[in-house]
């Protein structure tokens, strides 16, 4: 994928997933290390950590939600409340298809174990798990996903789902909040509008014009640590061009902060050349030229222009 088209920590797939799962109910499934009937339709092969292959026998079938552990990690247990870093992937039993994968765009997906924040599918699948294994979830659509399904990933509400989850490194327990101590604007940020304490757009009526030039800035200086290059980190944030009246883009207002890896080419320059070096805690401002954003073609699809400066608020909550 060429750099102009990279997306930012614009994964959103991942947050429509979980936003998705989020409106299911409970299910009265099981749980096995046996093996259920449905994943009889299937063989699951592959390393814990590197995407599975699965091989489809025929179209499988599930009438209830099912637990399997494919391999038993020896790490920590999970537990109610814990927020561990997962990679998923997804395919649809009736088509016998890939849907999603977080191991295509190699940006692991953080789940805090909390029915209130993700599906109970995920969190009976997870919760009591333990870190290092990987654990096969055979379900109905309507079970795992609602009554219609998810048509965005091509899974209609009669389908039967396979869903097969890493239990990765546990991270930094994330921040719900910046925390650390205040600093002064600097005079080239825009204003933060904010309402109920969440980021909400830019203010750039005194904002100067953009120089060219890349800047960062802490208005919140966190007190954790620093974040490394390489680190997979969990963050708010609201992106916006110079003189824009909305955000391009935004994570405060859908109730889950994105996680995604820095420092090594998964967003564009300048998110890694500032971010990296930062620490946890902090609410950094960014104003980004075109050779660090999108370049000259600019991203079309969210209406960022070739010449467009691009300002970001980023609260970095944690770091794994």
């Amino acid at each position: 994928m060429s750099r102009r088209f990279r997306r930012l920590p614009l994964a959103l797939l991942p947050l429509v997933l979980v936003a998705a799962l989020s409106g299911c109910g409970s299910d009265n499934g099981s749980s096995s290390d046996s093996g259920s009937q449905a994943l009889d339709a299937v063989s699951i092969s592959g390393d814990f950590g590197s995407e599975p292959t699965v091989d489809w026998k025929g179209q499988m079938t599930a009438d209830t939600v099912e637990n399997t552990t494919i391999t038993k990690g020896d790490g920590a247990t999970v537990a109610d409340g814990d927020t561990v870093t997962t990679n998923i992937w997804i395919g649809n039993g009736f088509t016998q298809k890939k849907a999603f994968s977080t191991y295509d765009a190699k940006q692991p997906q953080d789940l805090t174990i909390d029915s209130q924040k993700v599906s109970p599918v995920f969190v009976d699948a997870i919760k009591g798990a333990t870190i290092g294994s990987r654990i096969a979830v055979t379900a109905p659509a309507d079970k795992a996903f609602g009554a219609s399904g998810n048509t965005q990933l091509g899974i209609g509400n009669k389908d039967s789902v396979l869903i097969i989850i890493d239990l990765m490194s546990e991270p930094t327990p994330p921040l719900d909040a910046p925390k650390g101590a205040a600093k002064p604007s600097p005079a080239w940020a825009p204003k933060l509008v904010q309402k109920d304490g969440a980021v909400t757009s830019l203010d750039f009526s005194k904002a100067p014009k953009p120089d060219g030039k890349l800047h960062s800035a802490a208005l919140i200086q966190g007190t954790g640590a620093v974040v490394k290059k390489g680190q997979t980190i969990t963050v708010n944030y609201l992106g916006q061009v110079y003189g824009g009246k909305k955000p391009f883009d935004e994570s405060y207002s859908k109730g889950a902060p994105v996680s995604f890896g820095i420092g090594s080419g998964q967003v564009i320059p300048g998110w890694d050349k500032t971010l990296v070096g930062a620490k946890i805690g902090s609410r950094m401002i960014l104003a980004i030229p075109p050779a660090d954003g999108y370049g000259k073609a600019g991203q079309p699809s969210a209406g960022i222009k070739g010449t467009d400066t691009l300002y970001f608020v980023v609260d970095i909550l944690g770091a794994s």
